[in-house]
């Protein structure tokens, strides 16, 4: 079995300033803080003699690797990502950044934000501009309504009750 994986789709390359800081200081502290401490226990687990039955050698080449990779894909996923720093003038309109109210047919009320792919994961309410959500709420108003074809098959429908921008507190 090989090691080939077909490409992904393409992601946006938007995001907010608050989440290129934090891919930033991921990428810094991976370099200078985590690197340096594995290389050095990786040498002292070397010293010890047999690496082929040592544990901890082996264990801390598998971290390097990992490290490296994660290094490696900031570093380019850096530079072609387009920061989006400014509010829009429309503030009537959903666009990247905005976060937006919706109500659906069960009188169920979310609030997301739409952001680029790299700022997913651990953010609650945060959802991927490639997401169908936020490809439907984009250049929606107040009361516009639109649906969603759930991975069941189902359909569901929201309205939007509210977009608001904020200015981002993290990034600075």
């Amino acid at each position: 079995m090989g090691r080939y994986r077909p490409p992904g789709q393409p992601k946006s390359p938007y995001i907010t300033a608050a989440g290129a800081k934090r891919l930033d200081d991921e990428l810094r502290y991976l370099w200078k803080v985590k690197r340096p401490a594995i290389t050095q226990s990786v040498k002292e687990a070397a010293a010890q003699g047999d690496r082929s039955e040592n544990a901890e050698y082996i264990y801390g080449k598998k971290q390097l690797r990992e490290i490296d990779y994660r290094v490696r894909y900031l570093s380019k996923r850096l530079d072609i990502l387009t920061v989006v720093d400014r509010l829009p003038d429309d503030h009537n309109t959903v666009f990247f950044g905005a976060w937006v109210t919706v109500i659906d047919e069960q009188e169920k009320e979310a609030c997301y934000r739409i952001v680029g792919p790299d700022e997913i994961g651990d953010l609650a309410g945060y959802i991927s501009l490639d997401s169908p959500m936020a490809r439907q709420l984009l250049k929606k108003h107040i009361g516009d309504e639109f649906s969603i074809q759930r991975p069941d098959g189902n359909e569901t429908w929201y309205e939007i009750t509210g977009i608001e921008y904020r200015e981002d507190k993290s990034s600075s």
